[in-house]
């Protein structure tokens, strides 16, 4: 039976959400904060006096646009906590999904709020505090949010075969289909290095795991990945070569 406390700057909004909170089973208790002074205050107090008090909280359902302090804001400082309630941002904004899974909130609903998908974010966290030796799950180190159709789901990295520049944005491409995301390429290419993925192009960050073949033609180099050949630009040229010949072990 989870304690929740659901933070939003809109009274209307609050009231429907705690509505939809307390008509689930699983929910022990739903109190509202209309700011997020109000809540850290809150926040804090309930950690203080530790997990069996009557005023503990389990999760905080977070809007993300409020007056002064914004959910993400709310976030950061939740983070330096040593025992942090759990996080759900709810919000009319899909474009924030990568920064609220680095900041490992548990999942990211889109108002106007669903009564089936308010479910599920509760089940999410509902199987966390469940077992709470298990840590928070780090979804941004193994997916990456996409917003598809007006909802957030998760697509696993190591299904990205390769990811495309479309200015500040970038085109995720998998053997399913492609997803556009509101992160920079270069942003991906810092996080996902470790991952195996490498910069071919301005253009291009590609996944080694998925390079079928290596051309060469004429002095220039490309990629073949599934039925995308993509051009490997003369400054990534060489890096690529020993890369791929560390891994085959040439």
């Amino acid at each position: 039976m989870l304690r929740v406390l659901a933070v939003d700057d809109e009274e209307p909004a609050l009231e429907e959400l705690l509505y939809l909170l307390r008509a689930d089973p699983r929910i022990r208790s739903a109190e509202g904060a209309t700011g997020a002074t109000e809540a850290l205050r809150r926040i804090g107090s309930a950690v203080e006096a530790g997990p069996e008090d009557p005023s503990a909280i389990d999760v905080v359902f977070l809007d993300i646009h409020m007056a002064g302090l914004t959910g993400l804001d709310v976030a950061q400082l939740l983070a330096g906590f040593a025992a942090p309630p759990r996080i759900v941002f709810v919000t009319a904004h899909e474009g924030f999904a990568v920064q609220a899974f680095d900041l490992k909130a548990v999942d990211y609903v889109l108002k106007p709020v669903r009564r089936e998908r308010l479910a599920e974010a509760v089940r999410r966290v509902a199987e966390q505090v469940g077992d709470r030796s298990a840590p928070v799950l780090d979804t941004a180190n193994d997916q990456i949010p996409v917003e598809l159709g007006g909802v957030i789901r998760f697509i696993p990295i190591d299904d990205i075969a390769y990811a495309e520049a479309q200015g500040d944005y970038a085109r995720l491409h998998t053997a399913t289909g492609s997803h556009l995301v509101r992160v920079p390429l270069t942003t991906l290419e810092e996080r996902w290095r470790s991952r195996g993925f490498v910069r071919i192009h301005r253009r291009h960050l590609v996944a080694l795991g998925r390079i079928d073949e290596l051309r060469l033609d004429a002095g220039s180099m490309s990629v073949r990945i599934g039925t995308a050949e993509l051009a490997v630009s003369r400054r990534h040229t060489r890096a690529l070569r020993d890369l791929l010949m560390r891994q085959t072990g040439r």
